[in-house]
């Protein structure tokens, strides 16, 4: 039997809409099996410098280069761009593992991306409440720096690196960062910090 839309233009847009809803749908399912690529990749070395504003560490409210601070030291980089309970947890620990590793000279910092002329203030005072001594809290633009091609779609991005090669990289999109992400990443730290 065939079908005769012309006679009913109601059903044709009710097919069409249906159809592009399953599309739209098999995309998103398709977009997040995909593993997201976030700034620098296993392999690649850190070449480029930036200057975040730095909330805490010995710079707290100045612009200051961590990457070169750094050096050649084992590093843990993240970029986030909103503060909330599993990035929290995440910083915690690598926190803990930066004090735990300081005989190796580990260093650890976060950038946050974003223009919120608040967030300095809430990391002044999650440093304090959380008692984090180690990992720097530093703010960029939106975009994030130049060089470290940090995708508009990741949430958080951490790069571990040392001797300026990355080492391992986590990418989570909004709601990926959970207990066992973090777990995944603090597994990764032997790579960097001379245990692997």
């Amino acid at each position: 039997m065939e079908a005769n839309f012309g006679r009913h233009p109601v059903q044709l847009v009710a097919l069409l809409v249906g159809a592009a809803a399953i599309l739209v749908c098999a995309a998103a399912a398709t977009r997040a099996e995909e593993p997201l690529r976030s700034s620098l990749q296993l392999g690649e070395q850190v070449t480029a410098t930036f200057r975040p504003l730095n909330v805490t560490g010995p710079y707290a409210g100045e612009p200051h280069c961590l990457v070169c601070e750094n050096g050649a030291n084992p590093v843990a980089m993240i970029f986030a761009r909103k503060l909330d309970a599993p990035l929290v947890q995440l910083l915690a620990k690598i926190d803990a593992a930066t004090a735990q590793h300081a005989h190796e000279s580990m260093g650890s910092f976060v950038v946050f991306l974003s223009d919120d002329g608040k967030l300095a203030a809430r990391l002044e005072k999650l440093a304090g409440d959380k008692s984090l001594k180690d990992i720097v809290l530093s703010i960029d633009s939106p975009t994030g720096p130049d060089g470290f091609k940090v995708s508009p779609d990741a949430d958080v991005t951490v790069v571990l690196y040392r001797e300026h090669e990355v080492k391992a990289n986590h990418a989570f999109r909004a709601g990926e960062l959970n207990e066992k992400a973090v777990e995944k990443v603090l597994a990764d730290l032997p790579r960097i910090v001379g245990e692997e």
